[in-house]
């Protein structure tokens, strides 16, 4: 039982240098996502506002015209694919494989976020316990400096790891609630092109 016991704390210890690692890229790809998120809400906020006067008096005899001249200088990904949309062949098969497409696009860009809003907090959990063993054993030899270093670790991952989660969670939200109406705004304009003749 003491072998299987000190296996077990061995391989514990020999996990902590992968796990700060892995905090350590996992908070630069959130610094990195935090970039790519402003420049992209920027670019939304902007397009939004033009775009709900548009979408409030869209009709199937204007549906083209409008969105046309406006999705051309466009890179946000709802709009590259409205004009896939405006391209393909007027079939309910074509329709439905472009809005398919869409949403595994919306998938795709997701599970950035949603990998740091899980993965995040685990590995600071993990950078949390893993230490508190060897600063039990300091404390009861009474190593203050060794538990003290031990315990500033443990701390500093959690606070790193919890970090990580939230860019993760909050930026997950907000582009849930994005694709939910870019989703919506993509089948409203395919009711239209159907109905157009």
């Amino acid at each position: 039982m003491e072998q299987i016991t000190q296996l077990l704390y061995w391989i514990s210890t020999g996990l902590m240098i992968p796990v700060m690692v892995l905090l350590l890229i996992f908070f630069i790809r959130a610094l990195m996502l935090i970039g790519s998120f402003y420049s992209i809400y920027v670019q939304k906020l902007k397009f939004n506002k033009e775009m709900k006067s548009v979408f409030d008096k869209l009709n199937s005899k204007n549906v083209r015209d409008e969105l046309q001249e406006r999705s051309q200088h466009v890179k946000l990904l709802s709009f590259a694919y409205l004009s896939k949309v405006m391209r393909v062949e007027p079939t309910e098969t074509h329709y439905h494989k472009v809005l398919n497409d869409f949403e595994i696009e919306c998938q795709k860009d997701l599970s950035g976020s949603q990998t740091l809003a899980k993965l995040g907090p685990i590995l600071g959990l993990m950078g949390t316990l893993i230490p508190m063993g060897p600063a039990l054993v300091g404390l009861a030899s009474g190593d203050i400096a060794s538990m003290a270093s031990n315990m500033q670790v443990a701390f500093a991952t959690t606070v790193i790891g919890l970090l990580i989660g939230a860019v993760g969670f909050i930026i997950l939200q907000i582009k849930r609630r994005w694709y939910a109406t870019d989703i919506n705004n993509l089948e409203f304009v395919v009711e239209l092109l159907k109905k157009e003749k």
